[in-house]
């Protein structure tokens, strides 16, 4: 029988008789010294651009001196069994292997950052050259022709050691399973089969250790570029008191203004139809009200164009875009919402039709899908959110009845001037709701803002959305939405202050909720 090679690890084919193995790595802290060469070794073999890393050595010095050592933790993807960044993907690009290795395919890869927003770790990022999502895959290449990760070959003191999970002669299982681990936010159940051995809690955790002074970190400088995520805790309340972040890679937020806008304009496009539709079955509109035969489906279809031209934009690959409809994952949000918003248009384009056709009796049709799918092109938004767990602000079981209310006041703020040239009568219904829907905005924020949180992360986004870096923008929504309540006594005038307001404050929820550092 011919030996195997230095280097080498069994690999199982998966027939019969013979289960495929379940890889999992253990990182020993007890032997890193914090070298790089893990670093170093995966750039080379997976030819890893600047400025992006699939593995890094994060630094914290621990203690007052003199008394101070210097603790480490080799971060990386965490190769989840419940791996929240495959199932947000909208087009399997990101996929979970039979063997359990989280791997990725770039060919089918839109760059629609959903994966990065879902992980909890904060391992995921998008080429800069291909603009495509890319993460640690185990050197998946290596493993199928019987290889260890370059990582593991590299390591100087052995402190990198993979394995079957299931093979109980194997050392990582014998770790595992004999000595004590931790794993890195179990309270996400994502069950990660990364397990850090003799490692501090003040790297594990990313707020345990507060950020240097002016972002100065040990060989480099964060939170000087736009979307970047500065990393380690802001204030002096970090959970270790006497920790302090040496060295961690930048990070950037997933989503940029664009997203911010998108939910406005969506907003838009959904309460545009839904609040003639309500005004209608409440008796203060009727059925041949202009607004609902020309003003409804032209204002909601043109804001609902423009949601779909920004969401285009903002993906990697926008020529990839039909991937969503040709291969969608069902599991993904994103195609879920994408098929909202297509039926959506759908039922506009043929209320506009019948509009023009004179075909009175279609719009009124029109109505029973309309609704419902108003609704859920409002709300939908909530649920691609939630899917987002590394995002602890929006793990928020109101938020689809917020994004309804928010519909409600847009739809009707955007309205107005179309009423008062055509239907002035419908002018004061108008206002009255608008100033309703803004009184009960401010009373769901105030409540998110000042309740308590249960993480940390959560705390900490409403920190930076309130006090922090989104402030102005929060602030400028919380002003001009307190002045939307007046708009039975403003009159038109609270229309621009209105769709503002929502603006701004939508910038500085989405924003806020991506600041939290992960790593």
């Amino acid at each position: 029988m011919t030996a195997m090679p230095e280097g080498a690890v069994q690999v199982h084919e998966g027939g019969r008789g013979t289960p495929t193995p379940r890889w999992g790595k253990v990182i020993d802290h007890t032997r890193c010294i914090g070298c790089h060469a893990c670093t170093t070794a995966c750039k080379s073999e997976n030819e890893v651009p600047l400025s992006v890393t699939r593995t890094y050595v994060k630094a914290v010095d621990v203690g007052i001196f003199p008394q101070t050592r210097r603790v480490f933790q080799v971060t990386r993807c965490n190769q989840c069994d419940d791996a929240p960044c495959a199932t947000a993907c909208p087009t399997t690009a990101m996929y979970r292997r039979p063997d359990g290795i989280v791997d990725f395919d770039k060919s089918i890869c839109i760059g629609c950052k959903a994966c990065m927003a879902a992980c909890p770790y904060d391992a995921i990022f998008i080429n800069p050259f291909d603009h495509s999502a890319e993460k640690c895959n185990f050197c998946a290449h290596r493993i199928d022709v019987g290889l260890e990760p370059a990582c593991v070959v590299v390591c100087p003191t052995e402190a990198i050691i993979v394995g079957d999970l299931d093979d109980p002669t194997s050392r990582v299982s014998q770790i595992v399973h004999r000595e004590p681990v931790t794993v890195r936010r179990p309270e996400k159940e994502t069950r990660p089969k990364l397990f850090y051995k003799g490692a501090h809690q003040a790297t594990l955790d990313p707020l345990a250790a507060r950020r240097p002074e002016g972002g100065l970190f040990m060989w480099s400088e964060q939170g000087r570029l736009p979307q970047q995520v500065t990393s380690g805790h802001p204030g002096p309340w970090n959970s270790s008191a006497a920790a302090l972040l040496s060295y961690d890679v930048p990070h950037v937020a997933p989503w940029d203004w664009r997203v911010s806008l998108y939910t406005w304009t969506k907003s838009i496009a959904a309460g545009a139809y839904l609040v003639p539709l309500l005004l209608i079955l409440t008796g203060f509109l009727t059925w041949t009200s202009p607004l609902w035969q020309w003003a409804a489906p032209v204002l909601a279809g043109s804001f609902l164009a423009a949601t779909g031209a920004l969401l285009i934009w903002d993906l990697g690959h926008p020529e990839r875009f039909y991937f969503i409809f040709t291969r969608p994952q069902w599991k993904s949000w994103l195609v879920r919402g994408a098929f909202i918003i297509a039926a959506y248009a759908l039922v506009l384009a043929s209320h506009f039709a019948a509009g023009v056709f004179r075909a009175d009796g279609i719009q009124h049709l029109m109505a029973f899908p309309g609704l419902p799918l108003g609704v859920m092109a409002a709300v939908y938004t909530a649920y691609l959110f939630a899917q987002a767990k590394a995002r602890d602000l929006w793990q928020n079981p109101l938020l689809p009845p917020h994004l309804f209310v928010q519909a409600v006041l847009v739809g009707s703020a955007a309205l107005i001037p179309f009423a008062a040239w055509l239907e002035p009568d419908a002018v004061r219904p108008l206002l009255w709701l608008l100033g309703g829907a803004s009184l009960v905005h401010l009373l769901m924020v105030l409540g998110e803002v000042t309740l308590t949180h249960g993480t940390a992360h959560a705390h900490l986004a409403i920190w930076e959305m309130v006090r922090g870096r989104y402030r102005g923008f929060f602030w400028t929504g919380a002003l001009l939405g307190s002045l939307g309540m007046l708009a039975p006594w403003l009159e038109t005038w609270a229309v621009p202050l209105a769709l503002l307001g929502m603006l701004s404050f939508e910038h500085a929820y989405v924003q806020a909720g991506q600041s939290v550092p992960l790593a």
